[in-house]
């Protein structure tokens, strides 16, 4: 361990976080190092105007061009990496901020671009906006500020002023999920994908301005998804008409999409259950604990080895029958991170082993998800054979990189919230 990831340590003590309760099984050094090769691999997708699509090898994927989320992702990370010590990171947070008020940004309409090749052009995908994109750029704000990036309060304005126009539905209490590129026309489509990342850019605009109302919007959504959840077996209905009434048959012909998959998605029970608990700590709601481990329940029983093989399975219809077989990386560590916030709260599993489960989760990541430190494989089959159906190459480092942070993190607050406090 270098001295860098030795100060990143000092002073941590996990498994004390719950009164002298075993919450994590993995060391405080082999999370560090994982953390900093993550963001190592991630700067390989810098691009003269902002961040690009990675390989398998590495390079840029040039027809991929460069995606907003992928973009507010790598500068979310970065800042986070800052505040943690890790000097490395400062470049390329201030790289991703440039593009944020630069390529990305739409000077004549507002908002932000969905995708921009890498000469700077946006694409013709780019035709209109997505709200999901968008959370992503309120996160990215938030944590530059959080970092104190020259030039951040800039962003973070015009992300909030966008959110309140454009995006927030208060008669709903939930956003809307695309519109066109000059505002002027609303998609009929609502998707809990785009609420779930605004409740997680909610609660960090939560802790960057100090105005509770944003977790207030944040609750709005989650006690949606819950009412949506427990009407269903705790499986989260993914798709919505403009009237928040659910399409269980959405995108049936289109199962494996990466962003509007057909059926239930086990990742998205695992990742709202640790959203829940985040924003019932913060708001005092114990009443939404039990919900948050209903949903943890259904994603485990219905994702882990669903098929016979390890791993866990991408989506299942609404009677639990695997719909796609394939494994996703990040719905690995985001079951990982629930877990984590389940021992963390101390709460009751009803004979489940929180931290016995992490380490299996992280043993398979080891030995199957994991090329070498911070080359995580995004998708593979149930005998852990790389296949790209969903996810050619190595596009992302967010999810992986939040997971082996979380243990370290202040569980009421985000992660750049969280990094911020101690940094103190």
């Amino acid at each position: 361990m270098s001295t860098e990831e030795a100060r990143a340590t000092e002073g941590l003590k996990l498994g004390e976080r719950t009164a002298g309760v075993k919450v994590c099984p993995q060391s405080p050094e082999w999370l560090n190092v994982e953390f900093k090769a993550l963001l190592d691999f991630g700067m390989k997708s810098q691009a003269p105007l902002g961040f690009g699509y990675l390989g398998r090898d590495g390079q840029l994927i040039e027809s991929e061009g460069m995606q907003l989320w992928i973009n507010c992702r790598m500068t979310h990370i970065a800042c986070v990496a800052y505040m943690r010590g890790y000097q490395k990171a400062l470049p390329m947070a201030e790289h991703g901020l440039k593009a944020l008020l630069g390529a990305f940004h739409d000077k004549e309409f507002g908002g932000w671009y969905s995708r921009v090749e890498l000469d700077g052009k946006p694409s013709n995908s780019a035709a209109s906006k997505e709200a999901y994109a968008h959370a992503f750029v309120c996160l990215a704000a938030s944590s530059l500020v959080q970092a104190k990036i020259p030039g951040a309060q800039e962003l973070l304005d015009l992300a909030i002023a966008s959110q309140l126009e454009h995006w927030w539905d208060p008669q709903a209490g939930m956003v809307v999920n695309e519109i066109s590129a000059d505002f002027s026309e609303v998609d009929a489509y609502r998707g809990i994908n785009a609420a779930m990342h605004s409740v997680e850019a909610y609660q960090a605009l939560a802790d960057v301005t100090g105005d509770e109302s944003w977790a207030d919007r944040a609750l709005l959504m989650i006690d949606f998804t819950v009412d949506q959840a427990k009407a269903h077996g705790w499986r989260i209905p993914e798709h919505y008409n403009s009237l928040w009434e659910p399409d269980l048959d959405y995108n049936l012909d289109r199962p494996a999409d990466p962003f509007r998959p057909y059926g239930a998605t086990p990742g998205h029970g695992f990742e709202w259950a640790r959203l829940v608990l985040q924003l019932a700590l913060r708001r005092g709601r114990s009443d939404l604990y039990a919900p948050a481990l209903e949903l943890f329940k259904r994603a485990l029983a219905d994702g882990w080895a669903a098929d016979g093989k390890p791993g866990f399975v991408y989506t299942t219809d609404f009677e639990g029958e695997v719909s796609v077989a394939a494994r996703m990386h990040w719905v690995l560590v985001e079951a990982i991170s629930a877990a984590n916030a389940l021992a963390q709260l101390g709460v009751e599993a009803e004979g489940l082993d929180l931290v016995a489960l992490q380490a299996q989760w992280w043993a398979y990541a080891e030995q199957v998800l994991i090329d070498s430190p911070g080359r995580w494989n995004h998708e593979v089959n149930g005998d852990g054979e790389v296949v790209t159906e969903t996810w050619p190459g190595m596009p992302d480092i967010y999810h992986a990189a939040q997971a082996t942070y979380f243990p370290f993190a202040e569980l009421p607050l985000s992660f750049s919230g969280s990094a911020a406090q101690q940094r103190g």
